[in-house]
């Protein structure tokens, strides 16, 4: 799908790249998000695809009522669980091979130990942390700039890009524009190299802001440390955004996946989108029932003791 998206210009130093869903690298685009804190793939989901997953999560966005607090503007309508919800989302964007790549060198998790006199080595991959559709309606106000790693109490120090290293962050997310996004329709905002500061201090400088522009069917990507929020909606029509993270597998998930996601929808997933949600051991031994990976308990299949 072609995009005639502007790059946001640099702020303090830092650029947020564009690349071509069709010929970017995984590497290059980490380079890039490891640097300036995001980043956009153009074109990631086609036109067919993309609506495909609007009508599987309309009758969601219908039946949703205005939030009861301040985080969310009482014009936003959203839609969790999704990958109960849009199988189509799940598989062609958080399942995507580009997508899985960038989120397994950002969040993986390599430990050794020592039992004994055995030197052990445990390798734990992410695992979905959260999933929204969030449609800005017309008079929406302007989120506050927050950072979305602060649910997994993080505290970062301040460093530069070229100290930056891959155990700093917690959670990468991906937001996938349903509907044209600008600046006067709700474009979520960020500031660029955010996730370099030190993460105790604050608010986030508005100044600093650059918004993410996209037509429908190109993703941003952002480390969780980053200070971001949605945009006022000053036109007379609604924005629409798919948004999830990943996390590390050894943490707490935002959105608890097992209650969100009804067993009998998950037992007719494929393996790979069953792992991702969490039916699977983080390594060494996180997440197991009756000592035995809980893959065995949805795919109707004998798992040992030796499989954790």
């Amino acid at each position: 799908m072609p995009s005639a998206v502007e790059t946001p210009k640099p702020t303090d130093g830092f650029t947020v790249d564009s690349f071509d869903a069709s010929t970017a690298s995984a590497d290059k685009v980490v380079r890039s998000i490891a640097r300036n804190g995001g980043c956009f793939i153009r074109g990631l989901v086609d036109r067919e695809s993309l609506d495909t997953m609007v009508k599987e999560v309309k009758p969601y966005l219908d039946a949703d009522v205005p939030w009861e607090g301040d985080f969310f503007p009482p014009e936003t309508r959203r839609v969790n669980g999704l990958p109960a919800k849009s199988p189509s989302y799940t598989e062609k964007v958080l399942a995507h091979p580009l997508f899985v790549e960038i989120s397994n060198q950002f969040l993986t998790t390599r430990t050794t130990t020592w039992i004994g006199d055995k030197e052990e080595h445990y390798v734990s991959v992410p695992q979905l942390n959260s999933t929204t559709v969030l449609a800005i309606g017309p008079g929406a106000r302007a989120q506050s700039l927050h950072r979305d790693d602060a649910l997994h109490h993080t505290r970062l120090p301040k460093i530069s890009a070229d100290q930056y290293t891959m155990d700093r962050d917690t959670a990468l997310g991906i937001f996938l524009a349903a509907t044209e996004t600008t600046v006067a329709n709700g474009a979520t905002r960020f500031i660029p190299g955010s996730h370099l500061d030190n993460s105790s201090e604050g608010p986030g400088d508005e100044s600093k802001a650059v918004y993410a522009v996209m037509q429908p069917g190109d993703v941003f990507l952002m480390l969780a440390s980053c200070f971001h929020g949605g945009s006022a909606n000053t036109t007379d029509k609604t924005r629409m955004l798919f948004g999830s993270f990943m996390c590390r597998g050894y943490l707490r998930q935002e959105e608890n996946q097992f209650l969100a996601n009804p067993i009998e929808d998950v037992k007719k997933m494929p393996e790979n989108i069953q792992r991702m949600i969490g039916y699977s051991v983080s390594s060494p031994y996180c997440g197991w029932v009756d000592l035995k990976d809980p893959i065995g308990l949805v795919r109707d299949v004998k798992v040992s003791y030796a499989d954790l």
